[in-house]
């Protein structure tokens, strides 16, 4: 089995990333199941604005693509900003709208039977907001969304400490972390096991 984490952090490498950080958690939790984990970190790859698969030469989103459809578990982790998903998570969004219109060999659409879920930092409150917006358009896609397919850490109303300059909360965030990827993974299994069908015509 196999997962992909897409880290829509604001910062180009080798900048620490805190989004990163909180999602390395959920990965190692799969890698000890024995999921196989790929990252991206979207920021730095020339990812073109549209709404298909391939907008054309020197887009980076055809790859990113190929990622996705090996992948039976996928992780959008997004910092807040202005209470909102990272404009890198809404261009990822944007290129994976093409994925509403592409079936595979058995009429079913891409995202079906692949699970996902959302990690989100940021030292200002409207995390809530931005695992449901970014769950919500996961969904839509076709992903399947376990129950409690999330973690996230900031420390309340207001600016305050990145995640990786401060340790309060890292607990409970790194405990619902581990959750999240017990749930992705058990659900992954089971939609191996017993596949959703095509939906009806």
């Amino acid at each position: 089995m196999k997962a992909l984490v897409i880290n829509c952090t604001l910062k180009r490498s080798p900048q620490p990333s805190n989004t990163y950080a909180l999602a390395k958690v959920v990965a190692d939790q799969l890698a000890a199941y024995g999921v196989d984990i790929d990252c991206v970190r979207a920021v730095d790859l020339d990812i073109k604005p549209g709404v298909t698969s391939d907008e054309g030469a020197g887009d980076a989103w055809p790859e990113i693509h190929e990622k996705l459809l090996s992948s039976e578990i996928l992780i959008v982790a997004s910092p807040t900003w202005l209470g909102r998903p990272s404009s890198i998570a809404q261009r990822v969004l944007e290129r994976m709208a093409a994925m509403m219109s592409e079936t595979d060999d058995r009429g079913r659409p891409v995202a079906y039977n692949r699970v996902a879920g959302v990690v989100v930092t940021g030292n200002e409150d409207g995390a809530h907001h931005v695992i449901s917006e970014i769950s919500g358009a996961l969904a839509d896609l076709g992903y399947t969304i376990p129950g409690q397919a999330w973690t996230y850490w900031h420390l309340g109303p207001g600016a305050g400490p990145d995640y990786l300059d401060d340790e309060r909360g890292h607990d409970w965030s790194h405990t619902t972390g581990r959750a999240m990827a017990a749930n992705l993974y058990g659900v992954a299994q089971a939609l191996a096991t017993t596949p959703l069908n095509a939906p009806p015509g």
